[in-house]
């Protein structure tokens, strides 16, 4: 299924990720869980962190400033593989590389994503593509189309989720660790669809206490 197609009977659910990122891994896997309990079907995007902190680089501590360093080649990867590929090899890809980020604590290494590659059936030469800008104009215009339904002031992820009136809406987040499953991941989906469908709804925050939990 094409990512700007979904399957009937089945509720979109938009989400922008970039592959480095623990907060968008948590509310990704939140999103699965979701496709188990609710008839959802989650369409794939990447945004950059990179791209999103460009103009802001010198306010950034240094540790930051070398992730988001790394941060390209990943991003760019699965972008040229959703190029010769097609959308549906997104999510797997981005699986795969998030597991050995995030749950396998793995550095953000070529072989890292060479192995990813391999997982998901793909060639190895793609991870040729992270240090290659060929594909950075449609890198940008994914990160643009998920900035442009959020706003500026936010990071990843970012979920677009039918309104009231069947409209996107666009949110920074949900951020949650552990991620949800099962009822719970249920009642969370049924919640960012409830403040989805009350007009001039904007955000609900609180002081993060927790990093992410990865299982």
């Amino acid at each position: 299924m094409s990512e700007n197609s979904t399957a009937p009977g089945k509720t979109p659910a938009d989400f922008w990720f970039d592959p480095v990122c623990p907060w968008a891994w948590m509310t990704s896997r939140w999103m699965l869980e979701v496709e188990k309990v609710r008839d959802v079907e989650v369409r794939w995007h990447v945004m950059s962190l990179a791209v999103l902190n460009e103009d802001k680089l010198d306010e950034l501590p240094e540790e930051y400033r070398d992730l988001l360093t790394k941060a390209w080649g990943p991003v760019r990867v699965v972008v040229a593989a959703q190029q010769k590929h097609g959308d549906d090899i997104v999510g797997p890809l981005y699986t795969a590389l998030g597991t050995r980020f995030h749950n396998q604590g793995e550095d953000i290494t070529r072989e890292a994503i060479v192995a990813a590659l391999q997982e998901v059936g793909l060639p190895a030469e793609l991870a040729d593509y992270a240090d290659l800008d060929a594909y950075d104009a449609e890198l940008r215009a994914s990160h643009k189309e998920g900035i442009d339904k959020v706003g500026q002031d936010v990071g990843t992820p970012v979920i677009a989720v039918p309104g009231a009136d069947g409209e996107q809406i666009a949110f920074f987040g949900p951020v949650v660790t552990p991620a949800p499953k099962g009822e719970e991941a249920a009642k969370l989906w049924d919640g960012t669809l409830l403040v989805a469908s009350v007009p001039g709804f904007y955000e609900i925050k609180r002081t993060r206490t927790q990093g992410p939990i990865f299982d």
